[in-house]
């Protein structure tokens, strides 16, 4: 039975991969930014009408979506697609690939539901945008939104298969530093510098890494530093990002950050407010039983296990982790080629070559593969869940 519905969704994402394709393209072609991806959203929301599903558009956010496909009984699985872009070097982080391959395992489930109306599942394809440092997820769970999906799948592309990566939780936030204005040249004792105490921030931080975890990170830039030269600055800001493998060591490191800003004003007589600036974004929960399916899937499609060993190397972050927290999910990196990691020009170059396809096809259709597991063997879902539950002890 599993092995026939398989074949079904292989058929079927491989009989639409031109139409995958042309979709993978016009998102590469037309980036878009944090909630701006206007394009994108009536691209994937039109086709997805087109293909049958029922749509909510710009639900709950103006760029975000809901499509749902079968009956609305029964086991339900939840397939995320994101679509925005990074400033400057556009798709190189993949999210174009990301709604492929999204869209794909959608439709290879979308085939069982058409081939076997009895199958007991019913499909959501969730639209999120804003991943890199918007926080999309996260304000789509604050409106309820994952909250009916008994699971949740999306996968990523860079220049390693993982099937479980290191995910880290990431806290953002801005330092703003005030001091007191006053002649450079005439008068410099009358100040207070902002842009010291910026500085000396940076540098106690710097001093902080020498004791962290190697897994840790603190990174930065100083947004505001003054205006001119000849004026002492009273206003300096600070963007950081805090990372760390779990949320409690997150936490940990952003009360250091603090003690380094609070350090850097008393020393520089400024003031200091640090604020979160983003949506936290929780490590992600990678649901063991789920991830052990996907990955005998995608062996069943010859995709070769061989990075596992860059697991804690290729380290980055993503509101998926939110998810993950409140839902079993699975978030794997499958490889396509490319010379450089994410967020460099050369990525983005690699996003939307040719050869990037059959890694996401194959990885759409190994999402789709796990989820029909799930849906036909009895007591899987079950299994599943027991996982997710001995993972938040």
């Amino acid at each position: 039975m599993k092995g026939k519905l398989k074949q079904i969704i292989c058929e079927a994402i491989d009989s639409k991969k031109d139409e995958l394709n042309n979709i993978s393209q016009e998102i590469w072609k037309n980036p878009e930014v944090n909630f701006e991806e206007f394009k994108a959203h009536a691209l994937l929301t039109s086709y997805l009408e087109k293909e049958g599903f029922e749509v909510a558009k710009s639900t709950p956010l103006e760029t975000s979506f809901i499509a749902r496909y079968g009956k609305k009984e029964g086991i339900k699985v939840g397939v995320i697609c994101e679509y925005d872009a990074l400033p400057g070097v556009g798709h190189a982080c993949g999210h174009n690939l990301i709604a492929e391959a999204g869209i794909g395992a959608a439709l290879g489930l979308k085939s069982v539901i058409d081939s076997k109306p009895d199958c007991n599942f019913h499909l959501i394809v969730y639209g999120t945008p804003a991943e890199e440092g918007g926080g999309g997820k996260c304000l789509m769970i604050e409106k309820g939104v994952f909250d009916e999906a008994d699971i949740c799948m999306m996968s990523h592309p860079a220049p390693y298969e993982i099937p479980s990566p290191s995910w880290l939780g990431v806290a953002q936030y801005r330092i703003v530093f005030k001091g007191k204005t006053a002649h450079a040249a005439a008068a410099p004792w009358e100040g207070m510098n902002a842009l010291d105490a910026a500085v000396a921030c940076y540098n106690n931080v710097s001093m902080l890494r020498q004791q962290m975890k190697p897994t840790n990170r603190i990174h930065c830039t100083i947004v505001d530093g003054g205006e001119r030269p000849n004026i002492i600055p009273e206003r300096a800001e600070m963007f950081y990002f805090v990372r760390a493998q779990t949320d409690k060591e997150v936490a940990s490191m952003v009360e250091r950050l603090r003690a380094c800003a609070e350090g850097a004003a008393q020393s520089t007589g400024c003031t200091m407010e640090m604020f979160e600036s983003s949506p936290y974004f929780a490590a992600v929960n990678t649901n063991q039983v789920m991830i052990d399916l996907y990955i005998e899937n995608a062996k069943s499609l010859g995709v070769p296990f061989e990075d596992d060993s860059m697991r804690d190397i290729l380290q980055a972050s993503t509101d998926m982790g939110n998810v993950s927290a409140m839902k079993p999910s699975i978030h794997p990196i499958y490889k396509i080629k490319s010379e450089e990691t994410n967020h460099n020009h050369g990525f983005t170059k690699a996003a939307g070559s040719a050869e990037s396809q059959l890694p996401t096809l194959n990885s759409a259709k190994s999402m789709a593969m796990t989820a029909i597991d799930i849906v036909c063997e009895e007591g899987l879902l079950e299994k599943v869940q027991k996982s997710f539950e001995d993972s938040l002890l």
